[in-house]
This record gives structure tokens, C-alpha cells and sequence, in this order.
């Protein structure tokens, strides 16, 4: 779960990260009384899970109540990037000296944490990791140890920070790792970080990725932080029905069990959907990732497949399961039944293939129930091929 840059701030002052005030505010007459409450020039903020705020107008300087007001008023509604503004942050004003980066972030490549640091911040990170890559100093953490004082220093002195500095923020450094470690995060980013006029290192814009699975077992606070109006409908339905779904954009539904089969599938998928390229410009692509685990119950499959073809852009279905623990006869039972549960709502093709425990019994459960939205496939290249097919058919009919 991403988090608001305001959400960000409360966090950071939680574990005594040095920030400024601030307060949110949902219309222009809320975020000039803020200005008021705050006093002196302040900052108004579009409070949007995306970069390049400023860029698009997102962020404005404001020295009176009213100015707080216009630039409330310019900013809330604006689109920025698909993400409509519907909140500001208003926040107190800094003289900032010296901008810098610094971030802890899930390696997963390397199964241990990865710390990047610059003392030259402010820019997008991905623009000074192409134009000054040497500027950006990279350094594994031990999960196991962490960022204690020794730590945050040796960050800081590669990520160029000369005597005075380094110590003053590897003490910021080592609480912004406590953020990550306590609220079980992904990512805990600041950019910029800064000096301002009378030399105080102050996190000025804050980044957190909450992971979800730490949500559920150790923070379940957390779930007042969740935006549910802005999450994907599709996205939340299926969250509501406990499935692990991503929405991608394609035409090519897919539903498998396990994480490494859906993921391998979809790199079928793709394959089979680049002989297409042309037709309308991008080929046919996976429309999502949708693993429904170890189990394939009636009610599992009828969920996954009602959050599939509730997706106007699937033309196409294809279920690719590997029967393990749970047989291909409960699959294939469980997707009758599926259908039957949904019965005129199912009106996409469907393309099966079944592997594993009591494979041949499953196939013949299916194929006695004749569904016509239904194509059995004997592996998974002629079942990414079929459903691919079926979706550039439907598609430029």
C-alpha cells in the first residue's frame, strides 16, 4: 500500500523524524484556514500517489491565507498523471539550503534491504540515477543488523556527504530506518531531505510503501490508511474475496494457482499476443495477474472469474492450472460450477488446460459439461496461443 505524502509526514514525526507541519485540507476555504493556523508562507501540496506534482502544478508557494486559498482552488481537481487531486496538504514554509536524497527499500534480487543516498537531491531519482549515476551511492543493509549510527554514516559518506554533514543526517538516516523496520515497509524514500537557513536536516517530502501481508498480521492500523475510494474497483472487489489480483493492460485474462505459474503465464501469454502486433498498434497482451492459490473451490473460481469479466477490457479467459494438493477434478468442478454461479454474466471465451493430479478425469468432467464458452487446451503454449487468438478475434470484430 502506498501512502499519501501527508500519511508519510505523520509517520516520520511518529518516530521523531525531523519534519515541518502540516495540515490537509479538502477545499479552498479548509486550506486557507490552515495557512491562518500555521502562519507565515506555506506550501500547498496535491496530495496524489504519483511524481512530478510540481511539474503539473501540483505544488505552489503561498505567503497569505488567500494566496493558500487560489492555489488550493487551482489545485484540487487537477489531473495529474490519471490521479485526480482531491486533497492538499498545506505546510509550513522552509528556506531550504541544500537538498539531498535518501532511501531503504526492499531488495529482492539480493533478499536484504538496499539503501540509496546522494547529496545532491530534489531531482526525480531515476533522472540523477541516468545523468549522474556516480552521485547516487548504493549500499546493501543487513536485514539481520540494520541501520545503527556506524551504518547511517558509512551511507552518508558514500552518498557524498563531507565531515560536517554526514553526522548531523546519519542520525535522520537511522530513524527513518526505525519507519521502515516498525511499520513493516517497503520503501521509505525522502526527496528532497534538506538544510535549511539555520542548518536543520529536515525531511521535507516523504515516500512509504506499506507492505500488505505485514498489514494483516502486525499492523492492522494500517488499514485506516487505505484509500478506498481511489483503489481499482476491480482491484478492491477482488481483495474482498481474498484473491491476489493485479490489473494489467491487456485483453487476456488469466487465472492460475500459484505466483510462478501466473507469472510464467503471462509471459506465454505475451509471447503468443506479439504475432498481433499491428492490428491495433500493441498486440494482445495479459489484462491481469489472478493466482487463487492452492484451493479451486466453485465459489473461488466463481469469484476470480466475476472480477476477471467484470474487466471491459478481457476478451478472452485463460485458466492455467497445475493440480497439486487440490486435483484437476476439483478444478474442473469448481469451474462448471463457476459458470453455472454465473451464469448470463459469463459470456467470454474461457480456454482451460489442466495438468497434474487426475488430469485425464478433469478434462473429461469438462468436456462432458459441453459449455460452449469453453476450449480445452493440452498445454499451456496451445492454451496461451487459443486464448490469445480468441482475444484478437473478439477484438476486431
Amino acid at each position: 500500500m502506498d501512502l499519501y505524502e501527508y500519511q508519510a509526514r505523520d509517520l516520520f514525526e511518529k518516530y521523531e523524524v525531523p519534519v515541518l507541519p502540516g495540515i490537509i485540507a479538502d477545499t479552498p476555504e479548509e486550506a486557507k484556514a490552515a495557512a491562518e493556523k500555521l502562519g507565515g508562507v506555506v506550501v500547498v501540496k496535491a496530495q496524489v500517489k504519483t511524481g512530478g506534482r510540481g511539474k503539473a502544478g501540483g505544488v505552489k508557494v503561498a505567503k497569505t491565507p488567500d494566496d493558500a486559498y487560489e492555489a488550493a482552488k487551482a489545485i484540487l481537481g487537477l489531473d495529474i498523471k490519471g490521479h485526480v487531486v482531491k486533497r492538499v496538504m498545506v505546510a509550513a514554509g522552509a528556506q531550504i539550503e541544500k537538498e539531498f536524497y535518501f532511501s531503504v527499500l526492499l531488495d529482492r534480487a539480493n533478499r536484504s534491504y538496499l539503501s540509496l543516498c546522494s547529496v545532491e537531491g530534489g531531482m526525480e531519482i531515476e533522472q540523477l540515477a541516468v545523468e549522474k549515476p556516480e552521485a547516487l551511492a548504493k549500499v546493501e543493509v543487513d536485514p539481520l543488523t540494520g541501520i545503527d549510527a556506524a551504518k547511517a554514516l558509512e551511507i552518508a559518506k558514500a552518498g557524498g556527504f563531507d565531515d560536517e554533514l554526514a553526522p548531523k543526517v546519519a542520525d535522520v538516516f537511522v530513524k527513518l530506518y526505525n519507519v521502515y523496520t516498525g511499520e513493516g515497509a517497503t520503501l521509505v524514500e525522502v526527496n528532497p531531505l534538506i538544510q535549511d537557513a539555520a542548518g536543520n536536516i529536515i525531511a521535507l517530502d516523504g515516500k512509504v510503501s506499506l507492505d500488505d501481508n505485514a498489514t494483516e498480521v502486525r499492523h492492522p492500523e494500517h488499514e485506516e490508511l487505505e484509500d478506498k475510494d481511489a483503489a481499482d474497483p476491480l482491484e478492491a472487489k477482488a481483495k474482498a474475496s481474498g484473491l491476489n489480483y493485479v490489473k494489467l493492460d491487456g485483453q487476456v485474462g488469466i487465472i492460475g494457482n500459484g505466483a510462478g505459474l501466473v507469472m510464467s503465464t503471462l509471459d506465454v501469454v505475451a509471447y503468443a499476443g506479439e504475432q498481433y502486433v499491428g492490428q491495433d498498434g500493441g498486440g494482445v497482451k495479459p489484462a491481469n495477474f489472478l493466482d487463487i492459490g492452492g484451493g479451486a473451490s466453485a465459489t473461488v473460481m466463481a469469484a476470480g472469474l466475476d472480477v476477471i469479466l467484470g474487466d471491459p477490457q478481457v476478451k478472452s479467459v485463460f485458466v492455467n492450472v497445475f493440480g497439486g494438493i487440490t486435483s484437476c477434478v476439483a478444478v474442473a468442478e469448481g469451474i462448471v460450477k463457476a459458470l453455472e454461479i454465473l451464469g448470463d454474466t459469463a459470456t467470454k471465451p474461457l480456454v482451460v488446460r489442466l495438468d497434474g493430479n487426475q488430469v485425464e478425469e478433469g478434462r473429461a468432467i469438462l468436456a462432458a459439461a459441453n459449455n460452449p464458452l469453453v476450449t480445452l487446451a493440452a498445454g499451456m503454449d496451445e492454451g496461451a496461443d487459443k486464448a490469445a487468438a480468441l482475444a484478437n478475434a473478439a477484438a476486431t470484430a
